[in-house]
């Protein structure tokens, strides 16, 4: 199975574990887009919905497109009670959006999942003449604020995480100034999370490459990773950073 594939099969550990994104980056977006009930959006590739809320409370005339069966139904029952909600279920680069353009295309740690010239050239079509295209990102230090849990934990990974198909998904934001956008800006916002042992391995179990792993590594690997975070007061903490990348249609 394809890994942009796999979190299809788990909405509601998907839904429940996955981090959601700070208020100051949904602030941003919706600021300098000038989102609002006048607007129209398009999220590319919901999920479940982890940054999806603070953009339909603006009103807007809100459209999704999932690829996942799965997320596409539960994402319909989430949010049912929006009127301006709408998703479809296909494939970004594929599907006919017939003259519809946007004022606001924006993903939430899925467009790296595109290739690069279908995820930009796609966004420039469109998007409206002065829309914005969004992309956020989110990374977890936990080195930091746990620096010999962090060495022990390195030392499961090192011997039993063996997927057998690496993730190797990368995008340069950046490039999206070579499909004719400007004004690229980045932005970087902070918050904090804590897990015990099994929570955060109900985390790590919403990571693609994680859902994908087979024995004899999968018990291993989780055994070790609980041993590891229980010998440290069953606590892990972790310093997010949210990056969110801002670029515009001429």
């Amino acid at each position: 199975m394809e890994f942009r594939k796999v979190f299809d099969t788990i909405p509601e550990k998907f839904d429940k574990w996955r981090p959601q994104y700070c208020k100051e980056a949904f602030d941003c977006i919706i600021n300098q887009a000038a989102i609002d009930s006048s607007k129209s959006v398009l999220e590319i590739g919901p999920g479940t919905g982890q940054a999806t809320e603070p953009i339909l409370k603006t009103n807007c005339d809100y459209l999704a497109i999932e690829l996942g069966e799965n997320l596409y139904r539960f994402m319909i029952n989430k949010f049912k009670d929006y009127n301006n909600f709408h998703i479809v279920n296909g494939d970004f680069g594929l599907y006919d959006y017939g003259d519809k353009k946007f004022d606001l295309v924006y993903s939430a740690a899925t467009i790296q999942w595109i290739p690069e010239p279908i995820a930009f050239s796609k966004s420039f079509e469109l998007l409206k003449s002065g829309g914005y295209l969004a992309m956020m990102t989110l990374h977890g230090d936990y080195k930091t604020p746990n620096e010999t849990l962090y060495t022990e934990l390195q030392e499961v990974y090192s011997t039993y995480f063996k997927p057998e198909t690496p993730y190797t998904q990368r995008l340069i934001y950046r490039n999206a100034l070579n499909y004719g956008f400007v004004d690229f800006q980045e932005y970087k916002f902070q918050s904090e999370r804590t897990y015990n042992a099994e929570s955060y391995i109900e985390y790590l179990g919403t990571h693609c490459d994680h859902i994908v792993l087979q024995e004899p590594y999968r018990t291993n690997f989780y055994n070790g990773i609980r041993a590891a975070i229980l010998k440290h007061h069953d606590k892990i903490n972790f310093c997010d950073t949210i990056t969110l990348y801002l670029t515009k249609k001429p």
